[in-house]
């Protein structure tokens, strides 16, 4: 599978997203310098969200639409934190090439139709379904049908949920499935986290995997590589200073870059499954123990536990040999140091 130029999948490096979201504050401006410095910190992507607060919701104040359940944002209805956090669709050009400019793909989380239809304009190489628009399989049908690779996150998904819309995906004709493991809590604790659930979701529904993550820092992501996470999604702020509803557990510059730094070095420790070694190792083992000579031997001498030993460094015969050699005599006389070898002995 390929978002982009980037074929995504086991043995590729792993697809590190950096998450605009509402990290722009209302400004053009900030977005942009969002986006570059994005690629400075090491990110494949930046992802956008397509919607505005009539997409998502209505405009209406009653209990239904008031966010209480111990967010950043309780307290406001739905309609307000939409209108506060929306990346203006007109934007969306601009920020595409500067993207392009910068050497970044970009994409986005289309919240309606209108978003999809919006976004094939602009030529996205591959879709994202929210965490909260899992359920919404009348939009995952339409966005698959589009025939992009399409990432999920099961954020607030139970297991038929996930079910359900991966087999959305195929029945229009779409294989290219991401999963992400998410915990749809911001900010996200660790012990909700759970991410031996990605090994399980690969297995479980066939498909490619990764993370989207909403803990503090970067030790969640590096974890998830470990575990067969192919994408890393994470929220990027250009400085927190800026101020937004996203903020609290974004990364700046500084961190988002350590993170990236943090997953490549993870990657190259976990390499690939092999028994080989390298060359520098392979000098090394004239380091390992072999059959070395302890105590002068004179022709014709028995070859004894006293007078050889497995020792290091590596010169002599490998130590496998040591009971057969065993009761032999020299051939020669030996020095004490000398690796032992069968011409030697007989």
């Amino acid at each position: 599978m390929k978002i982009g130029s980037r074929e995504i999948g086991e043995n590729n490096p792993c697809f590190i997203i950096a998450e605009l979201s509402a990290n722009h504050n209302g400004d053009l401006n900030v977005a942009i310098e969002t986006i570059r410095a994005a690629k400075r910190t090491g990110a494949d992507a930046i992802k956008l969200q397509t919607y505005t607060p009539d997409t998502l919701t209505i405009n209406c104040d009653n209990d239904y639409f008031k966010i209480d359940g111990g967010t950043l944002w309780d307290g406001k209805t739905l309609y307000e934190l939409y209108n506060e956090a929306y990346t203006p669709w007109e934007w969306h050009q601009k920020l595409f090439e500067v993207a392009e400019e910068e050497g970044l793909i970009c994409f986005s989380s289309p919240f309606d139709k209108t978003a999809v239809d919006f976004l094939e304009k602009l030529n996205v190489p591959a879709y994202k379904i929210a965490s909260f628009e899992i359920q919404d399989i009348p939009l995952i049908e339409y966005t698959a049908s589009k025939g992009k690779p399409i990432i999920m996150s099961t954020g607030i998904a139970e297991e038929k949920d996930i079910a359900l819309a991966v087999e959305t995906c195929r029945n229009v004709g779409n294989n290219d499935i991401i999963l992400l493991k998410c915990t749809s809590s911001y900010p996200a604790p660790l012990d909700l986290a759970n991410l031996n659930t990605i090994p399980d979701l690969k297995k479980r529904f066939n498909v490619e995997v990764g993370f989207s993550d909403h803990t503090y820092g970067s030790l969640a992501p590096v974890i998830a590589t470990t575990l067969g996470a192919n994408i890393i999604e994470k929220h990027f702020i250009l400085n927190k200073e800026i101020g937004s509803p996203d903020a609290d557990f974004s990364l700046d510059e500084k961190d988002f870059s350590e993170m990236v730094k943090a997953i490549r070095d993870t990657e190259k420790l976990l390499g690939v499954v092999s028994y080989e070694i390298s060359e520098k190792v392979k000098k090394n083992r004239k380091f390992a123990r072999s059959l070395f000579v302890v105590e002068d031997v004179k022709k014709g001498d028995l070859i004894s536990d006293k007078n050889i030993r497995s020792i290091r460094p590596g010169y002599g015969l490998h130590p496998k040999h040591y009971s057969e050699v065993l009761g032999k005599k020299a051939l020669v006389d030996i020095l004490k140091g000398t690796p032992l070898s069968l011409e030697l002995i007989n």
